[in-house]
């Protein structure tokens, strides 16, 4: 059995681009970054990003067309695809993308409360601005091997 899944949760690194093809699906592309924070052996706090492009199709690249933009906290997840092509200069060139099959937005900054309105149905947009959601810092000598369940 072979298995590619990927689950991302990051923040988009631009304003997604939103086409459509020639047969009329919409495709957006986007960038996220991630970021891992750990404790060296010394205690000092490392932080290490890293930046993934992601692809998704349909419907789902309509919603993140409207709704997210640069810094958009998003949870994807899909698969890795890695392609192929020749350059105009007749290189091949190649990338690795993350093909979303679901997506999820994350929670709407106060500004855009401010100037869209609140999901919910009948309700006034909030002045008060959302928590940021909190960093986990997971150090790695508390995790032990006979604490995973599988």
């Amino acid at each position: 059995m072979n298995l590619n899944k990927v689950f991302i949760l990051g923040r988009l690194t631009a304003d997604p681009q939103l086409r459509t093809t020639p047969t009329g699906q919409q495709v957006a592309n986007f960038g996220v970054a991630t970021n891992r924070v750990w404790s060296d052996k010394t205690g000092n706090k490392q932080q290490e990003v890293e930046y993934h492009n992601i692809v998704v199709w349909g419907r789902q690249a309509e919603i993140v067309g409207q709704f997210l933009s640069k810094g958009s906290l998003i949870l994807v997840e899909g698969r890795i695809r890695t392609r192929t092509w020749q350059n105009q200069q007749g290189q091949n060139q190649k990338t690795t993308e993350i093909i979303a099959e679901r997506i999820q937005l994350g929670p709407r900054p106060a500004q855009q409360e401010r100037e869209f309105g609140s999901p919910a149905a009948g309700k006034k947009p909030t002045e008060t601005a959302r928590e940021e959601l909190p960093e986990i810092d997971i150090n790695e000598e508390e995790i032990k091997a006979e604490d995973l369940p599988f």
